[in-house]
């Protein structure tokens, strides 16, 4: 694994750190890692579905 070194608002931070005292996740680099695959599987989801959309022809009602 690569180390990034990253700055994120206290708020933000908080709440990660609530969602690991409740047993959400182990640690904060594991909800961070989390958030990262949530955010590329919808990237890659939205990139498939544009795709699809152009491949038809058509436009999207």
């Amino acid at each position: 694994m690569e180390r990034v070194t990253l700055r994120i608002p206290k708020q933000q931070i908080e709440e990660v750190e609530r969602m690991v005292e409740t047993g959400e996740f182990p640690n904060r680099s594991e909800a961070i890692r989390s958030a990262v695959r949530d955010m590329l599987n919808e990237q890659t989801a939205d990139s498939r579905q544009r795709e699809s959309t152009s491949k038809r022809g058509w436009a999207k009602v």
